[in-house]
């Protein structure tokens, strides 16, 4: 429908903006939040990344334009300093810090070597690769710059209790106390498919049947998957790895794939905001979505004679195992959720923008948050401010929100990210030494190995400006 593509490209074009508005070109570091003065964070990195061809094929930017910005970026990463020291480098052993220093690029106060972040950012790295696929010198030294990064992770010696990662290090107490997937769901899929991928460092395959064997399986408001509460963890794999058609062993057990398992999650969150059995205000068919976001403050205050308990960034969700809600909503766990369910994300992110206007939608598209039961105006807020008509809003937005937004969309729109990575051969090992057949990655074994150019360009897709009057007519009640 014309009114819902041009949401979408007014929404797409805006998210995108900031990550070309405001990385730092030089290094390309990307803010972990912004307006608010900020650090930046290595996994927005690799979602800038990914944004930058989305917007050569939007006609955002030019490919020269994202090719020199990718470049900054690659050369950054690949001349950073890495040791054992606490300061003075951006990490250690092929990993990255999780918050660097804008300016330097060097490790910001004593956050943890992350192992996830480094994730995210490698996804974005190959992304790079694989797009930038022609034959001039500047394409051929991000496809050479992005090899040597992924090459350089030493995933097998983040593994202090094999065959499992760990979540960080710091060199002042070493590695940090708990493992990816060791309690079972969560973001970890894409880390442990990258892992095994390795051509350098790979972990063994036994740490996917491990993983996988601590996941849960249960119903939940009117769907039966494996239970996990924050929405992102059913989207940030899926950003980077198409999992429509493919399965393991324990999706081949279930009969379905990792796809379905999301999709269900996401229908199972909107009956959980239909249910509103919190009683939190706002809450319905087009105003839902639970997951790690900001919050208005960590505080008790009475509500309408009840006692109503507030979180500042918290991780927000439900599920069959655990629900950790407190009113507050964020735009991106319903609209990074669009290929799983676009009959019910697309009037979410209509109704929301209608609904709560300049409050919520602005430069960069949807702020981060926010909570309509909290309208407290005598209260000190941590981030944002409170409309007493309307509740509070967020001020800022987050690189790790933004990115999924921009992403989901196009690979809703035309799979871009999906079809792209597809052909990467480190992904395509990955998903083989976890046990995934089918689908596209039987075709994909007849792929050539490394990333070649190919006979000419792809071409561009140039999505128009939305007219004033196509975005209006979604913001008729």
């Amino acid at each position: 429908m014309p009114a819902e593509e041009a949401l979408l490209d007014d929404l797409e074009e805006r998210t995108f903006r900031y990550f070309w508005d405001l990385t730092n070109p030089t290094n390309g570091l990307v803010p972990d939040r912004a307006p608010s003065p900020s650090f930046s964070s290595i996994a927005a990195v690799g979602f800038g990344l990914t944004a930058y061809p989305i917007g050569v094929e939007r006609g955002y930017v030019t490919r020269a334009e994202a090719r020199a910005r990718t470049l900054a970026t690659l050369r950054f990463f690949s001349s950073a300093r890495q040791g054992p020291s606490s300061r003075g480098v951006a990490g250690y052993k092929g990993f990255f810090y999780h918050f660097l220093d804008m300016a330097t690029g060097e490790r910001f106060e004593i956050v943890e070597l992350s192992t996830i972040d480094t994730t995210l950012l490698m996804a974005g790295v190959l992304m790079a690769q694989s797009y930038f696929d022609g034959p001039d010198s500047e394409e051929a030294e991000i496809r050479a710059l992005a090899e040597g990064l992924y090459r350089g992770v030493a995933w097998d010696w983040a593994q202090p209790h094999p065959p499992l990662v760990n979540h960080g290090w710091k060199p002042e107490v070493g590695f940090l106390p708990y493992d990816w997937g060791g309690g079972g769901y969560d973001e970890s899929m894409i880390l442990y498919v990258l892992a095994l991928g390795s051509p350098t460092h790979p972990i063994a395959p036994e740490a996917w049947s491990r993983l996988t064997s601590r996941f849960g399986w249960a119903p939940f408001h009117g769907q039966e998957y494996i239970p996990f509460n924050a929405l992102f963890g059913y989207q940030y794999g899926h950003v980077w790895i198409d999992f429509q058609g493919i399965q393991d062993s324990f999706t081949r057990a279930k009969g379905i794939d990792y796809f379905e398992n999301s999709r269900r999650a996401t229908y199972a969150h909107r009956a959980y905001a239909l249910a509103n059995p919190g009683g939190w205000k706002d809450y319905g068919p087009n105003v839902w979505g639970l997951t790690a976001c900001d919050g208005p403050a960590d505080v008790t205050i009475p509500i309408d004679g009840r006692a109503r308990t507030f979180h500042t960034y918290w991780a927000r969700g439900c599920s069959a195992t655990e629900t950790t809600d407190d009113g507050t909503i964020a735009p991106t766990a319903a609209v990074s959720s669009l290929p799983f369910a676009p009959d019910i994300v697309l009037p979410a992110i209509a109704e929301m923008r209608r609904r709560y206007g300049d409050n919520l939608y602005k430069t960069y598209g949807f702020l981060d948050s926010f909570n309509p039961t909290f309208r407290a105006t005598d209260v000190p807020l941590k981030h944002g401010r409170v409309d007493p008509a309307q509740g509070w809003f967020d001020g800022d937005y987050l690189g790790i929100d933004q990115g999924p937004i921009v992403a989901m969309i196009e690979n809703h729109r035309t799979g871009l990210v999906w079809k792209t990575m597809r052909k990467n051969p480190h992904v395509v090992r990955g998903l083989r030494r976890a046990g995934f057949t089918g689908g596209w990655l039987e075709a994909a074994a007849r792929e050539p190995a490394t990333p070649v150019a190919p006979e000419g360009r792809r071409p561009r897709v140039v999505a128009p400006r939305p007219t004033a009057s196509a975005v209006a007519a979604l913001s008729v009640p």
